[in-house]
């Protein structure tokens, strides 16, 4: 009988730390996607993976073009693009997600994978940007999204790597050699 404790105490600490292990990192979050449904990002483990805030009447929205550039250049078993509309910054992004689908769409071919519109600061931050965004969540680093198309690197294991700058372009030697590497 203590044999069986013990095993079943031993599978009990193996389950529990596996689910430890797993709580920090992006793969730990489904979100609704832009067009409807779920996004499931455990369906991203072993890829790099950029996510950004977007929005549809900013001075940088023309860098979804360079973004569906770099997404059609490397997007492919290893790294995808995830955007995530945000009107927190000068309500930049106004419409609705039916509105922001067909911007996208219309104005720049987006087809990489595209969120519901989201906060990404505030008292109604959404969970993926509390963890993108606390060391507390991540367990790596403490950031601030401070306009929209921050860029957030997240590796194979969907932990935080690296936060680039809104105004660094997404074709950014830095950005490519990431990537690659």
């Amino acid at each position: 009988m203590k044999r069986l404790t013990l095993v079943c105490a031993l599978l009990l600490c193996a389950h529990l730390n596996a689910q430890n292990n797993m709580k920090n990192t992006l793969h730990q979050f489904t979100v609704d996607a832009l067009e409807g449904g779920n996004f499931d990002f455990a369906s991203l483990k072993g890829k790099k993976v950029m996510v950004v805030n977007t929005a549809s009447k900013c001075g940088l929205t023309p860098q979804y073009k360079e973004l569906q550039a770099l997404y059609e250049k490397y997007g492919s078993e290893k790294f995808v693009i995830v955007g995530f509309p945000a009107n927190n910054f000068m309500r930049q992004e106004p419409g609705s997600n039916e509105e922001i689908a067909a911007f996208c769409s219309r104005n720049y071919g987006v087809t990489f994978p595209m969120m519901a519109k989201i906060d990404v600061k505030g008292d109604a931050i959404h969970p993926v940007y509390t963890f993108l965004t606390q060391k507390s969540e991540n367990g790596v680093m403490d950031s601030k999204v401070t306009w929209n198309f921050q860029k957030y690197l997240i590796n194979e294991e969907g932990i935080v790597e690296r936060v680039i700058s809104p105004r660094t372009s997404p074709d950014d030697p830095e950005i490519i050699a990431w990537i690659t590497e």
